[in-house]
This record gives structure tokens, C-alpha cells and sequence, in this order.
């Protein structure tokens, strides 16, 4: 608790992307004892939309009447904004959907507001730089726990009883502006086997829960990422609802199907959940199509600057070869992450890989692209044992450095049955058993190896976010 209180910075909330990110989530949530599955970012409810809804008491479905539970709407603005002018606006989200309290903040700023009647009353204020001193005061008016108890003891009458009763739509708007430029992240080694799903998923969850935007794409025909992030939902071919809008669509229409048409949220994967442009086996036979379209490698780029503000990353997944396919990823990418064992055949791979960037580099410069920005090399899929990280990890780690002169991340993500077994979960529905993957974070509850792995990817955001340089 002391830690998130000294890291609070309100000078570093440049845009509403970090007030919302960097006071809400990573500070005022936590602070407060609201956990991720205890409130929703971008809740939209007809015409309004929420930038976050927290629960006193989560209850799925969410049905708007007068024995809701109890509920906090958190609205975040940009520093130059005036809070008096977003007033009226938060009373009608209050009103309409019978919440008691509203947080509005731009970070120089937090105000509480509370719905009594027919009106809301200023209940608490404060500077940006005093929020970490009042605190507690904070914790007493909309904290998690003091709302139960004052539940619990059936203080809250003043509630305004809804019309009717109407479901939240828990989906992810796609209206709100981002200031900060999106960053693409491509997760390539042309050796399979290495961790690229697994990295892809989790570090997309990893960089969701801070508080950011996520665009997942695979480009990989054995569609990996698209199962691990739970779309398919089919057990028949004649129910398959990916053959005719994946990303082989994005890449060959060059007037249809955009990024919004064809993504779609990851199903149950991660709370909050991010946005996914699934992939298809249709795309091993229906290269030879694209190749023959001289625009389809950059038609990514095309597609990406259309939504440039509504993601904060796009985080692509891409096949263990060089194809068109992680051809179409590199040139799109800012920014490359290299997953590898550290193993001699990964090792021998990466002068391969390191040729098809060179081969890449000269076509970004064609298009007016900067050379692609190695991160590093990611070691993944790393044994625990402790021999092992003794004597033969540092080795593998200098041949890196010294035999391919590429830079080495600092994150380690380690081989745990865990990371598997998330991804392989499954649901019996009547005779059926379907898949029902989880992130990592999902899974780590309770499970000590998938809480390491979990912090292990923790740790790969943060040094993502430092690298590209969004200081957190």
C-alpha cells in the first residue's frame, strides 16, 4: 500500500490516457480495494459510456434497479480540462443508471460527487499532489469495503429507483481518442516452439491490466493466439464464424473489412478483456492471393493508422518462418520482440532472423518506415532448474550477446506447466467440451507457479513500457 501511494506522480498524468492509467488504475482502484473483476473500463450503456464503473458488490449480469449493488462511476479528463464543464454530464450518468457516487478527476483535480434526490452534492475535493494525503478520507466515502458496511447496514436510502430494468454492456467502446501514438509490437523468431503465443497473450493481458489499450493480431495460419485467446467456440466446421472475417480479410480488401469489422474481444480470456483480429487456416492456401496483390504488404499500415488513436498497442503474433504473412508484421511494427529458449537451433535461427529484418528494413525505407527497433531477445520456455541456471543459462545468454551482438531483455519467462495449462483449460457443456483458455493472471489465484509466471510477466510489461519509453 505504501509502495502505490510514493509512486503516485500526479505531474506524470500528461493526457487523459494516463490520468486514466496512472491515477485510476494502477493508484486509485487498488487504493480503494477494488480488484479486476470488481470494475469495468469503457462500459457502455445505450448512448452513454463510461470510462469506469467499480462494484461495491459484483453481480454478472448487471441489472440497473433499486436493489443494484452498489456502484462508483470514475470518469478521467485531460489535465487542461475544466471539471465544472463535465458536471452535468456525470448527474446524467448517475441518474440513469441509479450509481450513488461519481469520481471525476484530470489529475490536478479529484472530485466526489453524490446523488441525493434529484441532485448530486460536491462531497469531497482535492489537488492532484494532496490525493495521496487524503486517502483515507477517499477510502471512507467510496472505498469498497466502506460502501458494503454501509450496505450492510441499510444506511443508503436515498437511492433513486431506475424505470426500468436494463443490462450494462460490459464491451469495449471504440469512440475514445488517444493522444500518445500507438506502438506496434511484433513477436517474431522463425523457430517455432519458442513461447511466441504464449509471450503474445499474456504480455496483452499484462499491458491491458495497467490500464492500456491492446489490439492482438495473429498472422500466424496455425492460429495459436486465436485459440489462446478463446474465439473459437465452435466444435463443427459448418459453425466455424471465423472462415469469412479474419485477418486474411484486413489484408486483401483494401475498401472493407477494418480493424473495428473484423476484431473481435478476447472471449473470457483476461479481466478486463482486449481486442483481437483472429486468425484462419484459410491462410496457408490463400497467400498465393495476396502475393499476386502488391498492396497487401502494406495494407496493415493503412489499416492501423485509421484506429491509430483507440489503441495505446498493437501486439502481433506472427508465424515461425519468412513468409508473406511475418513479412506483413515487420513492416507494420515499430517495435520486435525475439522469444528464444537460448537453445543451439534457436541460436542458429537468429542469423536467419536477423537477414530477414535487413531484407525488411530495406522495404520500410522504400515506404518512408524508420528501421524496425529491436527490444531484444526474450528468453522463454527457460528451465528451473537450478543446475541449469548455474552453469548453462549465463552461457547461452553471452552467445547472445557476444556470437549475434543482438541485446538480451532483462525478463525471463520460465518453462512452468502453469503457462500451459491456462491455455489448454476447457468447460463441459452438455456432451461437449469446449475450450476455455485463460491468461495467466487469470489463472494465478490460489496457484503459486502461475503467480511467479504472472509476475514474470509483470515484469516483461514494465520493461516494454520503459524501452518505448512510457514511463511508468
Amino acid at each position: 500500500m505504501e509502495d502505490t501511494c510514493l509512486n503516485f506522480d500526479p505531474e506524470l498524468c500528461r493526457n487523459e490516457s494516463e490520468v486514466e492509467s496512472k491515477l485510476i488504475v494502477q493508484y486509485l482502484l487498488p487504493e480503494l480495494g477494488y480488484s479486476p473483476d470488481t470494475w469495468h473500463q469503457e462500459v457502455t450503456f445505450g448512448n452513454i459510456r463510461l470510462d469506469f464503473l467499480a462494484f461495491a458488490t459484483q453481480v454478472l449480469p448487471f441489472v440497473l434497479d433499486a436493489t443494484s449493488p452498489l456502484s462508483v462511476v470514475m470518469e478521467a479528463k485531460h489535465p487542461d480540462q475544466n471539471l465544472d464543464k463535465h458536471v452535468r454530464r456525470l448527474k446524467k450518468y448517475l441518474t440513469s443508471l441509479n450509481v450513488e457516487y461519481g469520481l471525476l478527476s484530470n489529475g490536478k483535480e479529484i472530485r466526489i460527487y453524490r446523488m441525493i434526490g434529484n441532485d448530486i452534492n460536491l462531497t469531497f475535493q482535492c489537488f492532484g499532489r494532496e490525493i495521496v494525503n487524503n486517502i483515507e478520507i477517499i477510502r471512507n466515502i467510496i472505498g469498497r469495503n466502506s460502501l458494503r458496511e454501509r450496505n450492510n447496514k441499510n444506511s443508503l436510502t436515498d437511492a433513486k429507483p431506475s424505470n426500468s430494468e436494463t443490462e450494462l454492456d460490459l464491451k469495449k467502446s471504440s469512440k475514445l481518442e488517444r493522444r500518445s501514438p500507438v506502438k506496434v509490437i511484433a513477436i517474431y523468431h522463425n523457430k517455432g516452439g519458442v513461447g511466441k503465443t504464449t509471450v503474445s497473450v499474456n504480455l496483452s493481458a499484462a499491458l491491458r491490466n495497467k490500464g492500456h489499450k491492446v489490439l492482438l493480431i495473429d498472422l500466424d495460419s496455425q492460429a495459436n493466439t486465436t485459440f489462446a485467446a478463446g474465439l473459437v467456440k465452435f466444435q463443427f466446421e459448418e459453425d466455424d464464424d471465423l472462415k469469412d472475417n479474419n485477418v486474411f480479410h484486413v489484408l486483401e480488401s483494401s475498401d472493407f473489412f477494418s480493424i473495428p469489422d473484423v476484431s473481435r474481444q478476447s472471449h473470457f480470456f483476461n479481466n478486463p478483456e482486449f481486442d483481437v483480429i483472429p486468425s484462419h487456416i484459410i491462410l496457408i492456401e490463400k497467400q498465393s492471393r495476396l502475393t499476386a496483390i502488391s498492396a497487401s504488404k502494406t495494407r496493415l499500415i493503412k489499416k492501423l493508422k485509421q484506429v491509430q488513436h483507440e489503441y495505446d498497442f498493437v501486439i502481433i503474433d506472427t508465424p515461425p518462418s519468412r513468409d508473406l504473412y511475418a513479412e506483413v508484421a515487420m513492416i507494420a511494427a515499430d517495435y520486435l520482440i525475439i522469444p528464444s529458449d537460448l537453445k543451439p537451433f534457436a541460436n542458429q535461427g537468429l542469423s536467419s532472423v536477423k537477414g530477414f529484418l535487413k531484407q525488411v528494413d530495406e522495404f520500410r525505407e522504400m515506404v518512408g518506415k524508420q528501421p524496425i527497433q529491436i527490444l531484444g531477445v526474450l528468453p522463454s520456455k527457460i528451465s528451473t532448474n537450478t543446475k541449469f541456471l548455474q552453469a548453462t543459462f549465463p552461457k547461452q545468454r553471452k552467445t547472445i550477446l557476444d556470437h549475434y551482438n543482438l541485446s538480451l531483455m532483462k525478463s525471463v519467462i520460465f518453462e512452468r506447466a502453469a503457462l500451459s495449462h491456462c491455455l489448454n483449460q476447457t468447460l463441459i457443456v452438455g456432451d461437449m467440451e469446449v475450450p476455455d483458455p485463460k491468461s495467466i493472471f487469470e489463472h494465478a489465484e490460489g496457484n503459486a507457479s502461475a503467480r511467479q509466471s504472472a509476475d514474470e510477466f509483470e515484469d516483461l510489461a514494465k520493461e516494454v513500457l520503459e524501452k518505448v519509453g512510457i514511463i511508468q
